[in-house]
């Protein structure tokens, strides 16, 4: 932990409820008092990715958030029809007109969040709602997909 921030109990204790108890669709985090990273926000399971990207644009350009996303989508095996599939991403937002020293403790922290949450399908950096876009986001995910 480069930064000295520590993940709250509360984040690693909700996040089995997004991973096995499919309670919640996203969850956001924050880093309070430059201390430890605490839930921010969270969707129910009937919340869309865009719902999670209004949050995100909601906290305003010069603020940084962490997004676990519960992301389905189509895919489908060589030879086989299409099946919906799921696949936990958790996205570190920092968008390019935050100030430095804010960037700086969200990238640095980023390594204790992921340790904590662990099972985690893809890690998603992203500067801008373009690098946030659902295709973008596909994309990702299908490039480390097994066919």
């Amino acid at each position: 932990m480069a930064s000295g921030v520590q993940v709250s109990d509360e984040v690693v204790e909700e996040y089995k409820y997004i991973k096995k108890g499919k309670k919640y669709r996203y969850m956001v985090y924050h880093i309070k008092e430059e201390k430890k990273i605490c839930i921010d926000s969270s969707g129910d399971r009937d919340s869309k990715y865009q719902d999670f990207l209004d949050y995100l644009e909601s906290v305003g350009p010069d603020e940084c958030r962490y997004g676990l996303y519960d992301f389905e989508f189509e895919h489908a095996c060589e030879g086989a029809a299409d099946t919906t599939r799921s696949k936990l991403i958790l996205m570190i937002w920092c968008p390019d007109t935050a100030r430095i020293k804010k960037k700086m403790l969200y990238s640095s922290s980023f390594d204790a969040l992921k340790q904590s949450l662990e099972g985690i399908g893809k890690y998603i950096q992203a500067t801008d709602m373009s690098e946030a876009a659902p295709e973008c986001i596909l994309e990702k995910i299908k490039s480390t997909a097994r066919s």
